[in-house]
């Protein structure tokens, strides 16, 4: 899969991984024998998700892959570094009210304080550097009491603890620390992570373990269905320990404030500021002046554009 990494429009916050041009969609999932994964990351959403809400923030969107799961909610909001991916995205859900396309940076979400009731960060936070960062936006953005759904890759799993004990790797998946296995690319002790959500004033509700089959010859040898289906059995033991490769983790927003402002969505990048003048082609920002563009639905906030 074609992957570029690229800096963030501001140099102040790290880098991020820019899916923009790349093929995942077809390149990793579709056809790609991940069938199994799909399935059990479905199962563990739907027994996370509250039943309905009003807005959701779909963090790391990609192509839409688990969009629909989110049906309960009035509006949702799929954002993605990569525009490409969001097209593919609008091509799959279709234009209309309920959704807002935006492309922007994770650790400067351009949206006001309190608008969301609901977030889902999923194969997404493997990509953060600064892990407190992404994790205090998200609760910026939370309304009081909102839910919160992250899934991160685990790295003291079963398979590389064995592999571990019997000298076949080098590195110590009891080590708490976050190990970048590729740039950009990390796996999460269960015990720091827990400690950053606390950090960020979550409160952690539930934690479920999936993708306990991820084994190739059981995966070639078994229905996806039926593994998944297995997989669904087992998950609830997230609760006692993690020792699968994906760990999900349901939390709720623990500050008190205001409820969100009836008249805000968006929030300048650059400035903060929630004054816009607004065209079917560009937000500009009446504080500072930046200008930001609508790309035939597609809000950017990459990069403004003067």
């Amino acid at each position: 899969m074609k992957q570029q990494i690229t800096m963030t429009s501001s140099a102040q916050t790290p880098p991020v991984c820019d899916y923009e041009g790349s093929g995942y969609r077809t390149d990793f999932w579709e056809g790609k024998g991940r069938e199994y994964e799909d399935l059990v990351e479905r199962i563990a959403l739907r027994r996370l998700l509250p039943p309905r809400g009003q807005c959701l923030l779909e963090i790391g969107a990609g192509f839409g892959r688990l969009t629909e799961l989110y049906a309960g909610f009035e509006q949702i909001v799929l954002l993605d570094y990569s525009k490409s991916q969001l097209r593919q995205a609008q091509e799959r859900l279709g234009r209309s009210e309920r959704y807002t396309y935006v492309a922007a940076d994770f650790y400067n979400p351009p949206f006001v304080d309190s608008l969301f009731d609901g977030a889902t960060l999923i194969r997404t936070i493997h990509h953060a550097q600064d892990v407190p960062l992404v994790l205090q936006q998200i609760r910026r953005v939370l309304a009081p009491a909102g839910t919160f759904i992250l899934e991160f890759a685990n790295k003291r799993h079963l398979k590389a603890i064995i592999r571990y004990w019997l000298h076949h790797q080098t590195w110590n998946p009891f080590d708490p620390q976050p190990f970048e296995f590729a740039e950009l690319n990390f796996d999460f002790h269960p015990q720091w992570m827990t400690e950053r959500l606390r950090e960020a004033d979550f409160i952690i509700e539930r934690r479920l373990t999936v993708s306990h089959f991820r084994v190739p010859w059981l995966k070639r040898c078994i229905p996806p269905r039926l593994l998944a289906a297995a997989d669904g059995l087992v998950q609830w033991t997230g609760e006692w320990w993690q020792l699968s490769p994906s760990v999900f983790v349901r939390a709720r927003q623990g500050k008190s404030g205001p409820p969100p402002s009836p008249d805000g969505f968006f929030r300048c990048p650059r400035c903060g500021g929630k004054d816009w003048q607004h065209s079917q082609t560009m937000l500009a920002c009446q504080t500072c002046g930046a200008r930001w563009a609508i790309d035939d639905g597609i809000y950017d906030f990459k990069s403004s554009l003067d």
